[in-house]
């Protein structure tokens, strides 16, 4: 059986936290570039499916396949180390100023990869800008105007919808995280990493690295939003969401639960196996 118990399974999230918090900044800044450039290009397939069809469900079953990709080569996405680095924490094998330098640079890694993507595929997507914004393009600034002017329009109740909707996505997505945890193959990891992560597309909840990507891409396409319209109706809430979200929800309820007995649960070969994830 490839199967994990739930002990063994916080078990490995507790290496996890532990491999990523002893990462250099370099590689932290490198793989989460990549994984925001990866993230990005699954968001731009997921909307064009979602274009083509009229069904977000479409889209949400594409999804995954950049966070699967993520997952396998063992790359950095700030929102699954909201869970599982404050393990490190909570284990004394990691300070508190490490953790927030570890999301600082993984944060900022997320950021370059997304915005490359963006200008790459706003550049495509418009022939260099030689002709309007139509299809895939249009759909995008529609997306990006909802994710910042909706909100703007109504306010602070705006400002916490998001943050709630970052909260519900990143629980989700760091069950993804978890999930792809729970088994040893490749293909059981996969399926496990991808049922939480349509969940939380499918019903429209905000991740905060998919939006560094979308309104970016949104805004050199001809959407009417200013840095200021990004980065206080979307980034900082969400991202504040998904902190809190990830963390509590999925990293500290599962530590609390079975944490205890976590370290003695552990399978042979946990910490190397969970060196690669």
């Amino acid at each position: 059986m490839d199967s994990l118990k739930p002990t063994e399974i916080v078990a490995a999230m507790i290496q996890t936290g532990c491999t990523k918090a002893a990462l250099a900044p370099s590689d932290l800044l490198l793989r989460g570039a990549l994984s925001g450039g990866l993230l990005g290009i699954a968001t731009s397939l997921a909307l064009g499916a979602f274009l083509q069809t009229g069904q977000l469900l479409v889209g949400a079953l594409i999804f995954p396949v950049g966070f699967v990709m993520i997952v396998l080569l063992g790359l950095e996405l700030v929102t699954g180390s909201f869970a599982l680095v404050p393990l490190a924490v909570l284990r004394g094998r990691a300070s508190p100023a490490t953790m927030l330098m570890n999301w600082v640079w993984v944060f900022l890694g997320n950021l370059i990869g997304s915005l490359i993507y963006a200008f790459l595929l706003a550049l495509v997507l418009t022939n260099a800008w030689q002709i309007a914004p139509a299809g895939l393009a249009v759909k995008i600034v529609q997306v990006a105007e909802l994710k910042t002017l909706a909100y703007a329009h109504f306010g602070l109740a705006g400002w916490i919808t998001a943050f709630v909707k970052g909260m519900l996505c990143n629980w989700m997505v760091c069950l993804g995280v978890v999930m792809a945890l729970a088994s040893t193959s490749t293909a059981g990891r996969i399926l496990g990493a991808w049922l939480p992560i349509v969940t939380f597309f499918a019903q429209g909840f905000e991740h905060s690295v998919v939006n560094m990507f979308v309104i970016p891409a949104g805004m050199m396409l001809g959407a009417k939003i200013s840095l200021a319209d990004w980065w206080l109706w979307n980034q900082i809430p969400v991202t504040l969401g998904n902190l809190l979200g990830g963390f509590v929800f999925t990293g500290l309820a599962l530590y609390v639960t079975y944490g205890g007995s976590a370290s003695a649960a552990a399978p042979a070969g946990a910490e190397a196996t969970a060196a690669t994830r």
